[in-house]
């Protein structure tokens, strides 16, 4: 039988996902293209056309031990010695192939590193709304997710509250920019604040508080906003990357941590993501997509795409009614639903053949999440059924 952790975790599913099964059947009943799906952050982007150019390149040019064999298990050197090099460029950063471990995406990075910094009864912060995976990651190494409650003006940090939810028992806290599921970019200066606070808090409870920066979407970017990069701004920082977003990925399941050297005891921070990566299961990234990637670095699909459905959708939706915080990155948009119960509103947005996902899956009832990583006929399609769902409910 099952552990009774494991029941829970199948009983509870994921919310996205099975609205993503369902708008399958949907399509197959009511025709794909009158079926219109926004649940699930799947870019609609083709990737580049050099990603299969440099996969037929790799195979023909070298070695098939080379392209398919086991490596270390932090990933081929050659290749972390290239990415940290392309991100010192980009940042001003002084990182060399030690402080990059590949891994199976963001996911895959963030389970690694709370392998190797959280004991039981640790304490996580996750600011709210957050991507509900989150909990599940916390909880597979039996730390304790701390849910700050959102500020619902910028959908910004909410200091406040963060201040009182940090205790002795805080080890890490969470930090998604720009924001799944608000499009939110964190600016500079709550950056900052968030560091000195932390900083602070280190001082006063005598050990690391790491920050995790979740950042698949750094290069999804609207109206020329500028991302922070945490490790400018913090020492105890870990940096999750993944190029399912920025180069129409999501299946290949590829990314890595920056492990910056102002790490505490980072000899041994490196030594134990290493370990952790082979126990936990993954063993190594992928090797032939490790190699495709250190090819392309910098490139990225078409991210002209979101930036002209958000105009579109942002434009169309607040003529209607509907009441949010213009999204500044990613793919998403986080509108107030005009019923109390979001799942609700959610269940009527289906009668339209509209997929979206409720607010309370991200810890924030009352909004929802719109995915507009879809095609231009997708969005153009569903804006009457948005209009009526407006008509009838506002």
């Amino acid at each position: 039988m099952i552990t009774p952790k494991m029941q829970q975790l199948v009983a509870g599913g994921s919310v996205i996902r099975a609205m993503f099964e369902e708008g399958r059947l949907m399509a197959a009943k009511y025709g794909a293209e009158n079926v219109y799906d926004f649940s699930l952050g799947n870019p609609n982007t083709p990737p580049p056309a050099s990603v299969r150019e440099a996969i037929i390149d790799i195979l023909n040019e070298e070695p098939e031990l080379m392209v398919h064999g086991y490596m270390s298990n932090v990933g081929y050197e050659d290749v972390r010695a290239s990415l940290a090099q392309s991100i010192n460029q980009k940042q001003g950063t002084d990182l060399t192939a030690r402080n990059i471990v590949m891994t199976v995406g963001a996911a895959g990075a963030l389970n690694v590193v709370m392998k190797t910094i959280l004991e039981p009864g640790d304490e996580v912060l996750l600011q709210a709304p957050f991507f509900g995976e989150y909990l599940n990651y916390i909880s597979n190494f039996d730390g304790k997710a701390v849910i700050i409650p959102p500020e619902f003006t910028t959908f910004s940090i909410n200091f406040e509250k963060l201040e009182e939810a940090i205790s002795p028992k805080t080890k890490a806290m969470i930090l998604n920019t720009p924001n799944n599921p608000t499009g939110a970019i964190y600016s500079e200066a709550d950056i900052t604040r968030l560091c000195e606070m932390l900083k602070s808090k280190e001082q006063e409870y005598g050990h690391a508080i790491y920050l995790i920066s979740d950042e698949p979407y750094r290069e999804i970017v609207f109206g020329g906003e500028e991302v922070p990069y945490l490790p400018k701004y913090y020492d105890n920082v870990f940096v999750g990357y993944s190029y399912s977003k920025t180069l129409s990925l999501p299946g290949e399941r590829i990314g890595y941590i920056v492990a910056p050297n102002t790490l505490e005891d980072i000899d041994g921070t490196i030594a134990a993501l290493s370990v952790a990566n082979r126990i936990l299961g993954f063993v190594n990234a992928p090797s032939l997509m490790q190699r495709v990637v250190a090819r392309l670095d910098g490139q990225t699909a078409d991210m002209s795409v979101y930036h002209e459905n958000k105009e579109v959708l942002y434009e169309a939706l607040t003529s209607y009614g509907y009441e949010m915080v213009e999204p500044k990155g990613a793919f998403y948009m986080f509108p107030k639903t005009f019923l109390p119960d979001d799942k609700a509103f959610c269940a009527a947005a289906k009668e339209e053949h509209i997929l979206i996902v409720p607010g309370s899956t991200f810890a924030c009832p009352g909004y929802f999440r719109l995915a507009f990583c879809v095609s231009r006929e997708t969005v153009k399609n569903a804006l009457p059924g948005f209009k009526r769902l407006a008509e009838q409910y506002k």
